[in-house]
């Protein structure tokens, strides 16, 4: 698994930020049985950052606490039988790790969802991470039997690893 973190904001949370997103992207990777070795990219930014970027890709003027962009198309969430290795388009041609998408994280609202929602900050980087990746396999929450199915997910994967409410 390779992550690659980048900081468009000065902003900065006192936690292990890269210790993290390894230990749950690895999770939901682990979680999901994905058979390849994965790429993933993770945005940290604030407010403004992430409200440009919701701007600019989905129409919506206004800031969030995280975005997702999947490299692939899956036909059901977590179907992994489409995808064949080396094909350009979806593996990195030079480590041969499987192009997963990218995260962009609010640092912002991780800040102050955590407050507002009796937990660490550290619980909702990890939140966060995990809803995200879950994106990323392609599962989503605008239909009521996906939001739940989605909802199981994350709460099993982040109890998994300690992350408790």
């Amino acid at each position: 698994m390779t992550i690659n973190l980048d900081f468009e904001t000065e902003k900065r949370l006192e936690l292990p930020l890269e210790e993290i997103i390894t230990e749950i992207c690895g999770a939901v990777i682990a979680y999901e049985h994905c058979p390849f070795s994965c790429e993933i990219s993770v945005l940290f930014t604030d407010n403004e950052g992430i409200r440009i970027i919701n701007r600019d890709s989905r129409g919506i003027d206004a800031p969030t606490d995280v975005l997702s962009f999947p490299m692939a198309e899956y036909e059901s969430p977590g179907d992994f039988s489409l995808f064949r290795e080396g094909d350009p388009e979806l593996f990195n041609p030079d480590t041969g790790d499987f192009f997963l998408g990218d995260i962009v994280l609010n640092l912002d609202r991780i800040e102050s969802q955590a407050r507002e929602y009796g937990h660490s900050e550290r619980r909702e980087l990890a939140f966060l991470t995990a809803h995200s990746m879950l994106h990323l396999f392609g599962y989503d929450h605008m239909a009521e039997g996906e939001r739940s199915e989605m909802e199981r997910r994350q709460r099993e994967i982040l109890e998994g690893k300690g992350y408790c409410r």
